[in-house]
């Protein structure tokens, strides 16, 4: 079975990361970079969500959402869980949860 070159990485985001614009940011960023998922706030003040698409793009996703993220934002740590490859797509675009 060839490979498709696709992975699918969970992440939660820790810091001053809610009331900064830190979605609507990671939501441009997902589609700047062509990858698909989702992000949203949860009950806890941190930022959670899902990322898919080629490798490549994702360790970009992974170095913006530990590194860079909101203007606004302070980013004290970033968890990325369930890294696996995926043979295609599970979303359209990506999206902003509530």
């Amino acid at each position: 079975m060839a490979s498709s070159g696709l992975w699918a990485l969970d992440y939660e985001i820790y810091g001053d990361v809610q009331g900064v614009f830190f979605r609507k940011y990671t939501e441009d960023q997902g589609k700047k970079l062509g990858v698909v998922g989702w992000v949203k706030n949860t009950p806890y003040g941190t930022v959670t969500g899902q990322v898919q698409g080629p490798k490549e793009k994702i360790e970009i996703m992974k170095n913006w959402l530990r590194n860079v993220g909101s203007p606004m934002s302070r980013i004290d740590r970033a968890v990325f869980s369930n890294e696996r490859e995926i043979s295609t797509l599970e979303f359209p675009n990506f999206t902003t949860k509530y």
